[in-house]
Formats: C-alpha cells, sequence, structure tokens
C-alpha cells in the first residue's frame, strides 16, 4: 500500500529573507517572501511558521505563527513576515502547504541560526534584490 502513495516533489517554490527599511521600526529588518518562480499558480498556501534554539545554553521557542494566501501567482512572490532580530539568533522554520489544480505539496524551509545575515546574500529570483535564499 505504501508504495502506491505518491508524495509530489515540490519545485520551483523557494523561501527568501530580504533586508528592507521599515519606517515602523526606523531601520532595516528582514522580511520573508514566499517566492512561485514555477509556471503554475499556486492556491490555497498555508504558512506556519516558529523559531526555536539553543541561546547561552537555554532551549528557546517563538510562538507559532499562521498565514494564508488564497493564490499566489505564476513568477511571483508574497511576503509572509518580519523575522524579528532577536529570532536570528534560532532556527526560523516555515512550512508551506499549498496546491498546484488538486495536487497538494508541502515543503519545510529552515533558516538555520545566524545564516539570515548581510554576509550570505545573493540575488533572489522574482524579487531581483540581495537575500538570503532557500530553494
Amino acid at each position: 500500500m505504501k508504495k502506491d502513495i505518491v508524495i509530489p516533489k515540490s519545485e520551483n517554490v523557494l523561501m527568501a529573507a530580504v533586508s528592507e527599511w521599515s519606517d515602523d521600526f526606523m531601520e532595516k529588518v528582514w522580511n520573508v517572501y514566499l517566492i512561485n518562480d514555477s509556471d503554475f499558480d499556486l492556491d490555497g498556501v498555508m504558512v506556519v511558521s516558529k523559531a526555536f534554539g539553543t541561546v547561552d545554553g537555554e532551549m528557546k521557542k517563538s510562538s507559532m505563527l499562521r498565514h494564508a494566501f488564497e493564490k499566489i501567482p505564476s513568477v511571483s512572490a508574497a511576503k509572509v513576515e518580519m523575522i524579528e532580530k532577536s529570532l536570528l539568533k534560532l532556527n526560523n522554520e516555515f512550512m508551506v502547504t499549498y496546491f498546484i489544480g488538486k495536487t497538494l505539496y508541502d515543503r519545510k524551509f529552515i533558516f538555520r541560526a545566524g545564516s539570515v545575515n548581510d554576509n550570505a546574500t545573493q540575488e533572489i529570483p522574482v524579487l531581483f534584490v540581495d537575500g538570503v535564499l532557500l530553494s
């Protein structure tokens, strides 16, 4: 029976952390984007995020946040959330679930502790700005 279960591979759906100016905080902050670099629209998108890890020998974790998007068109991006500065010391995990047609896909993206920084940036597809990319 297990051999009959088909788990589709998520392709051309990426996550990126981009450093952008925030008028609210009057400084640069890291915003996370979900990027659809495929030829298909993503429907019923759900993103669940959390941060976890050890700081100074003590286990830390953040609240779990949930974001829903009705549709993310092909070759586009959607801003998911801002990563608060103190959470950059932790692993930031994003579970993404979406439909293409009637097929359900899911994927886990993890920005490892300390990996979101200005030295780790590259050009992000679709957005054409520098950021930290997970593919």
